[in-house]
């Protein structure tokens, strides 16, 4: 029977390992694994490669480089292990394999069960919320340690502290910090030191070693004895490695105890610091003070004078002032009698009797000239006269007559007689001489060509 395709879901190989890696992954994200190791690979790059079996499987695993550094012992082959880690799928072939965080020998699974069983419900509680951390006094001065007084870190604690020249008041509170009881001990310190209601600061803190070894640090007592505390406290617990619910719960984890006397005295040396700095900065500003005052002083003495040096100035700033008012006085003086003086002359220009004999003298002037223009236009018209007489005198008939000419004339009409013929003989006519005139009597005419006429 063929299967019906439009109704089947059918998968790539790509698709189903993805989907394989997707419900693996998301579902063992965070497993503990216990068995056999086999096949162990250390190479060069730091990453651990391994295999997991029992007697009826076995399983690939990986410890990356970064979580190799936090494993307390060397691998060996055969070895029973305890490993807390992720199932991923490498794709490309298909294969699960478990990428380890943890890896312990057999035997200690059942305590870091109960650590991480402990730590997760104290986080869900809200004990290392950072909301409830106190912040640390910025100069404490009482100092509470809840340690072991035989042990190294308590040591090396009291060496930073009392080796920084820092003026501090330490109180040790012994107690187990390990075996039976040493968890209500520890918690019961805690408890002690805030009834005294006197410290600024509590340490708790012991040197390093193994998980059994610091399990007192892991129990639930000593977790809340931390988180009722009302004076801030620092766990310094075990290496930098080593990591306890009490650090989870402190208001702050230091590495070492060294470290967390280190962080104490780091706020005083801090202080010391900026207080150094100050006092340098204020002596320099003192100093530079002193030099600027100095420097003034300097100035002042340089402009400091004789007073009769002054005085003489003030006597030739006097003198100085006195010729320059005078000498303003004089000018003002001389411009108003200036202005005096123009203002009479206009006064004068004004005057009815000055106005009059400006005009007189103004009328004499123009009668003058008048005198002079009528004469000379005078003479120009008596020069054109005699000009024209001379020029009518040469057109004139008598001009004529003074040459030996004649002007006749019948009587008594003294009709002009131009012609001969116009006459009879017998008829009297006048004659104009250049000089008088005669009265004369025709006795002949003649008709000549010439126009003459005897008498």
């Amino acid at each position: 029977m063929t299967p019906n395709h439009s109704s089947t879901q059918i998968f790539s190989v790509s698709a189903l390992t993805r989907l394989i890696k997707q419900q693996l992954e998301g579902r063992l994200a965070d497993i503990w694994v216990e068995g056999e190791i086999s096949n162990l690979r250390i190479p060069t790059s730091g990453h651990i490669y391994l295999t997991l079996k029992d007697e009826n499987a076995q399983v690939r695993a990986v410890i990356f480089r970064s979580s190799g550094r936090t494993i307390k012992f060397v691998p060996k082959e055969g070895q029973q292990v305890l490993c807390r880690g992720r199932v991923t799928v490498y794709e490309p072939r298909g294969e699960y394999q478990i990428v380890i965080d943890t890896l312990e020998p057999r035997g200690l699974g059942a305590l870091q069960a109960a650590f991480e069983q402990l730590k997760e419900r104290l986080q869900k509680e809200g004990l290392f919320d950072p909301s409830w951390k106190k912040p640390l006094p910025v100069l404490p001065q009482r100092i509470g340690i809840v340690t072991s007084p035989t042990g190294a870190a308590i040591r090396d604690i009291l060496k930073i502290l009392g080796g920084r020249r820092v003026h501090l008041q330490i109180l040790i509170h012994p107690v187990p910090v390990q075996g039976a009881g040493a968890a209500s001990a520890i918690a019961s310190a805690i408890d002690e030191l805030n009834e005294l209601d006197r410290f600024d600061l509590l340490i708790v803190s012991r040197g390093g070693g193994s998980l059994e070894d610091l399990w007192a640090f892991n129990e639930e007592s000593v977790a809340r004895a931390i988180f009722r505390s009302r004076i801030p406290v620092i766990s310094a617990i075990g290496h930098e490695v080593d990591y306890t619910i009490a650090d989870f719960v402190a208001d702050l984890r230091a590495p070492t105890p060294t470290a967390a006397a280190e962080i104490v005295v780091r706020s005083w040396q801090e202080w010391q610091d900026r207080i150094e700095i100050q006092r340098a900065r204020l002596n320099q500003a003192v100093r530079h003070c002193l030099e600027m005052a100095r420097s003034r002083l300097r100035v002042y003495q340089r402009s400091l004078r004789d007073p009769r040096q002054a005085i003489e100035a003030y006597l030739l700033r006097l003198d100085e002032l006195d010729g320059r008012i005078r000498q303003g006085l004089f000018n003002t003086l001389r411009y108003q009698s200036q202005r005096l003086r123009h203002a009479r002359e206009s006064l004068l220009h004004r005057s009815p009797t000055e106005r009059l004999h400006r005009l007189s003298t103004r009328a004499q002037e123009l009668t003058k000239q008048f005198e002079i223009q009528i004469g000379f236009y005078l003479r120009q018209k008596r020069n054109r006269l005699e000009s024209l007489l001379t020029t009518m005198d040469g057109l004139s008939p008598l001009a004529i007559l003074s040459r030996g000419y004649s002007i006749t004339r019948k009587l008594p009409e003294m009709t002009l007689i131009k012609e001969a013929r116009s006459v009879e003989p017998g008829q009297q006519v006048h004659v104009r001489l250049h000089r008088g005139s005669l009265i004369c009597r025709v006795d002949q005419t003649e008709g000549s060509s010439d126009g003459s006429i005897e008498v």
